[in-house]
């Protein structure tokens, strides 16, 4: 399907852009280029392929829930700038009031 330079001037107007004359015909090109390819796509025969949700085979994969040592309290606040009983300090968020 070839586009008209009124088509992609419409195109432009509803995507809200101003195009030179250079870049009507330049779009209108490109643009029934991509709707050519497009028309491929409706004679392929798809009656036997099954409706599928992805592209691809995937199921989630899990691991194993192992417990496992955590870090040692030391290591944890190494590098944080103030502690109070093995918590961090931080600066309020909210207000008191």
């Amino acid at each position: 399907m070839a586009l008209s330079r009124d088509d992609v001037q419409n195109i432009a107007s509803l995507a809200r852009l101003e195009l030179n004359t250079n870049e009507i015909s330049l779009y209108q090109e490109q643009l029934s280029a991509i709707l050519a390819y497009a028309e491929r796509l409706d004679h392929l025969k798809l009656e036997d392929v099954a409706p599928t949700s992805t592209a691809f085979n995937l199921s989630n994969v899990f691991r194993e829930d192992v417990i496992e040592s955590s870090l040692p309290v030391d290591d944890v606040f190494f590098n944080a700038p103030e502690k109070i009983e093995d918590q961090f300090k931080i600066q309020a968020v909210l207000d008191e009031s």
